[in-house]
């Protein structure tokens, strides 16, 4: 049995790994636009424009993760028509996972270029860069999936359970 891993990324963690990619992305002059797939690659999106000046920003909106079900994709929105085969442009997201989001939006713009900041193994030949391979067992914990607590310190712990 495979037990699921957790991966905690901070804000700073994804703020660096994206401006990686960014730096990849260079020169920002081949870039018409870019097309964020909703939700996950809406951060990095903003980020990547930011760093290359793209001024032209839209959503592919797709439905593929219920908790960590992962299921069929069911395309939501679709970039506006002026995106054409996606030639000349970015299509970003945080994470490919097991290939079945990639697929459905690389379908709707085949020729963008598609960058992830997260890579799984049985998703990683649908994007065309990305900047860190995690364990397909792996569940990423991303920052705007999480929230600060209290945490107790260990002698306290140790002591409730005395």
């Amino acid at each position: 049995m495979n037990r699921t891993e957790n991966f905690f990324v901070s804000w700073e963690e994804l703020h660096r790994d994206t401006r990686i990619l960014a730096r990849q992305l260079l020169p920002a002059s081949q870039w018409q636009g870019a097309i964020a797939i909703t939700r996950g690659g809406m951060i990095p999106a903003a980020i990547i424009a930011r760093e290359l000046n793209i001024r032209l920003l839209d959503t592919i909106c797709i439905k593929t993760y219920e908790k960590q079900d992962k299921g069929s994709a069911e395309i939501i929105k679709t970039a506006d028509s002026s995106f054409g085969d996606g030639e000349g442009f970015l299509l970003i997201d945080d994470l490919v996972d097991t290939g079945t989001t990639a697929r459905a939006v690389r379908a709707l713009v085949p020729k963008a270029r598609f960058v992830t900041v997260y890579a799984k193994p049985e998703g990683r030949t649908e994007v065309d860069d990305f900047i860190k391979e995690v364990p397909q067992n792996t569940w990423i914990n991303f920052p705007w999936d999480m929230e600060l607590n209290y945490s107790s310190p260990l002698v306290d712990r140790t002591e409730e359970t005395a």
